[in-house]
């Protein structure tokens, strides 16, 4: 293994770099992090510096003061808020003489601790590898150990090798060997994501997905929609692998929804390039749900970083509409929000108790349904099952039984799902 995992349950030191005034929430969001990974914070020491120090980051001040809190204090791990260059971290780590963990290391150790099925376990993989690429001189002592060959068939006349293969060398052609095998591995299933993509969109499904800031609670709101018993946790990156799931939705029928990882302010490159595959499934969406947590004191600076994270991957163009979630946390009322053309753009609801599930489905409903009529269909008595359908859809306003035994139904549908309704039963 490349990358060494700290310890569950380790005792670190939090050290957080304030660059601007907006983000006030980011000592907290550090240590959520670091409860997230299975490490336990006991103290955190905090810093105002505009750029970053070239060698160490923090400057030799701050780390001086960093070095005494270890001295005082037990600690095996210290943690910055901020992605550390592999300079940086090598520095900092000679400096203190104790492990030293960024940003995107952090990251990396609640994605490991997470992934439960094979695609996950290997997205990860592939980020953790790329990460400790760039950091194999750490800690490394033997990096002079060479192995040489005997020289025959070389064209030596003393008959000895050359300089050989150093054990960095080793190690860096070891590491881009299984990069390329995972990279192989994540191809194939991102093959059948296409293939299945495809599949839905001949039959004429629309796909939903679920965005949001992590712990917003898309999990929640997924097992409320889906009735679906994805993992939910009150912490960071709890859901990390992608889900799947058929949805119900009024006048439209069956569709796709799927939930992804959540995304955090700073979210690292590599994390991204790493799930690509997976949150390909957002910006190939018909439907956005950004799911905001309404409670949160920032949630305007967390939808930015939302945004942001989906202009990267390509899906800024996707439509949204905006589910302000957790309205159990305010004590106010779920509520629809439309524009001037009545399309609904915000939803207030509550995923834990179900508050505003309707004003939801009704909302993604007008948003993906847009050949919407209001007709009426006479069934006879043979035409049960055509009957039911038009129940299954949540299409029918009002029925009427005839003297004759026909049945006279009053709908509201989209005009494609009745033709191909009426294309279905006539052929049979």
């Amino acid at each position: 293994m490349f990358f060494d995992r700290p310890v569950a349950g380790s005792k670190v030191l939090l050290v957080h770099i304030q660059k601007s005034n907006s983000e006030l929430a980011s000592t907290e969001e550090l240590r959520e992090l670091a409860l997230s990974a299975g490490l336990e914070p006991v103290g955190c020491l905090t810093s105002n510096r505009r750029f970053p120090h070239v060698r160490t980051f923090v400057g030799s001040g701050k780390l001086e003061e960093i070095a005494q809190w270890l001295t005082d204090n037990p600690a095996s791990l210290v943690v910055f808020g901020d992605d550390l260059s592999p300079t940086q971290e090598r520095n900092i780590e000679i400096a203190l003489q104790i492990r030293v963990l960024g940003r995107t290391g952090l990251i990396l150790e609640i994605f490991a601790r997470h992934a439960r099925t094979h695609e996950g376990q290997l997205q990860v993989e592939l980020a953790q590898l790329e990460h400790a690429a760039s950091r194999l001189t750490r800690g490394w002592t033997h990096l002079d150990r060479q192995r040489g060959g005997s020289g025959r068939g070389q064209g030596t006349s003393s008959g000895l090798g050359g300089a050989g293969e150093t054990q960095l060398e080793t190690d860096q052609r070891l590491i881009s060997d299984r990069i390329r095998r995972v990279q192989g591995r994540l191809g194939k299933v991102h093959q059948q994501r296409q293939h299945n993509r495809r599949s839905r969109s001949r039959a004429d499904i629309k796909t939903i997905s679920l965005a949001g800031y992590t712990n917003a609670g898309k999990s929640t709101l997924f097992n409320r929609l889906c009735v679906a018993d994805v993992h939910v946790e009150d912490q960071l990156f709890a859901t990390l692998d992608p889900t799947i799931r058929k949805l119900s939705i009024p006048l439209l029928g069956t569709a796709i929804l799927s939930d992804t990882v959540g995304f955090i302010r700073q979210l690292p490159h590599t994390l991204v390039d790493a799930f690509r595959a997976t949150l390909e499934e957002v910006s190939q969406a018909d439907l956005l749900l950004h799911v905001v947590d309404a409670s949160a004191p920032l949630r305007e600076e967390r939808i930015a970083e939302v945004n942001a994270v989906l202009r990267e991957i390509g899906a800024e163009e996707v439509p949204q509409l905006m589910v302000y979630n957790k309205v159990d946390r305010l004590a106010i009322e779920s509520r629809i929000e439309t524009d001037r053309h009545c399309l609904p753009t915000k939803v207030w609801m509550s995923g834990l108790n179900g508050d505003g599930t309707a004003l939801l489905l009704d909302a993604i409903s007008k948003r993906l349904c847009n050949d919407v009529i209001e007709t009426s269909v006479t069934l006879g008595p043979r035409d049960g099952k055509m009957r039911a359908q038009f129940f299954a859809l949540g299409v029918v306003l009002k029925e009427l039984s005839g003297e004759d035994g026909s049945i006279t139904m009053n709908l509201r549908i989209q005009q494609r799902n009745l033709d191909q309704i009426q294309r279905n039963f006539a052929s049979r």
